[in-house]
């Protein structure tokens, strides 16, 4: 990537996979390699930490494993930028809900995304493994990544 904003968004369903093997883990840590920075919805902190709880309390990983998350999360949360929440947001996720069958923290995600994007949705990446949300990224104009999700 060149020098400037960044290119690809990222949705949480994409970052858990970083840290935590899934079925889109290799997929992920691809792009993840590539990427120099990581941009993110205000909410993808929460969303990741309650994954990792969730993970946690289902005996998904032990608590050394959790440990080990937590600090390489943190890792990667100091260098992403965050996207915050705004009228613009909150505005657009309405309408997002209302193209697109979502939650309402994914219209959030893809509100945000809209937001960064400033209109150029054609020309940035979307990184998701939730099919809904990357079907909704794909009608919104953004290249949805990885591929073949």
């Amino acid at each position: 990537m060149g020098a400037g904003q960044p290119m690809r968004f990222w949705e949480a369903s994409a970052i858990i996979p970083l840290f935590v093997n899934q079925s889109g883990s290799a997929r992920v840590r691809k792009l993840a390699e590539q990427d120099g920075e990581m941009t993110v919805w205000w909410g993808t902190l929460v969303e990741c930490q309650g994954a990792w709880v969730r993970l946690r309390r289902e005996g998904a990983i032990d608590p050394e494993s959790a440990l080990r998350v937590r600090e390489e999360f943190e890792e990667l949360r100091a260098r992403w930028g965050e996207i915050q929440p705004s009228a613009d947001v909150r505005d657009s996720a309405v309408l997002l809900l209302q193209r697109h069958p979502l939650r309402a923290a994914d219209a959030l995600q893809l509100g945000a995304a809209l937001t960064w994007a400033s209109g150029a949705s054609t020309s940035r990446a979307f990184v998701s493994l939730d099919e809904r949300l990357r079907e909704a990224a794909e009608r919104e104009g953004f290249t949805v990544l990885p591929s073949h999700a």
